[in-house]
């Protein structure tokens, strides 16, 4: 039975199930440069990235350098992400991050976890983004879909997402943890949802212990 492996003995045939399953998972979020990745990720707090995708076209059209982001009148920037909720904070904080990009980093986005998350606004999950898909440097992107399937597939027990991100470090090959991040966060969204994951059509599923999963889902 699955439950009865090691999750580090499991590992490879679960990156295998999922690179067939999802071969071509990617950033939802739409960008063009490293700058533009680190806005749209921090307006992707508490919103769906196709919100995002469709507000940053004009935002980056207006505000194409970190320079431009850190003179600009803050509610200008508000109101053109209002529709992103929590938009007072993020233009706070995208702001004050740009401000610290132009007086420490001549307006470029730092490629280190440490650089990245001593900037405002930004926590591990939003810099392991950019160190991914801007620098194509591995990181493990631990959101909510990320901790929850990490938990049900028996690869951690932790809730603190840090603690889950270096206990998926430990069983997942470095090489894999961009990718992985992708593939089980699409997981989370189309199969493995929270209240009722569809197990009887899961590509995971003999592979998977369930955990915390009910009697009737699993069925």
């Amino acid at each position: 039975m699955p439950s009865k492996k090691t999750p580090a003995s499991r590992v490879p045939a679960l990156l295998d199930a999922l690179a067939t399953a999802y071969p071509n998972a990617k950033c939802g979020l739409d960008f063009q440069s490293p700058l533009q990745l680190l806005i749209a990720t921090i307006l992707s707090a508490q919103c769906t990235d196709k919100r995002v995708n469709l507000v940053t076209p004009a935002l980056f059209k207006k505000f194409p350098s970190a320079k431009a982001f850190a003179k600009a009148n803050v509610e200008a920037i508000q109101s053109m992400i209002q529709s992103t909720g929590f938009f007072r904070n993020k233009a706070r904080n995208i702001q004050a991050c740009c401000k610290v990009l132009v007086e420490n980093y001549d307006g470029e986005v730092p490629s280190t976890l440490e650089d990245l998350v001593a900037l405002p606004g930004v926590g591990r999950k939003t810099a392991n983004v950019v160190l991914g898909d801007a620098f194509h440097i591995p990181g493990i992107t631990v959101d909510t879909h990320c901790g929850r399937l990490a938990r049900r597939l028996g690869l951690t027990k932790q809730l603190d997402p840090v603690k889950v991100e270096h206990d998926l470090m430990t069983v997942l090959p470095r090489a894999n943890w961009t990718r992985f991040s992708h593939q089980i966060i699409a997981h989370g969204r189309q199969v493995c949802h929270s209240r009722k994951p569809d197990c009887a059509n899961c590509t995971l599923s003999e592979l998977c212990p369930k955990i915390g999963v009910t009697a009737t889902a699993k069925r």
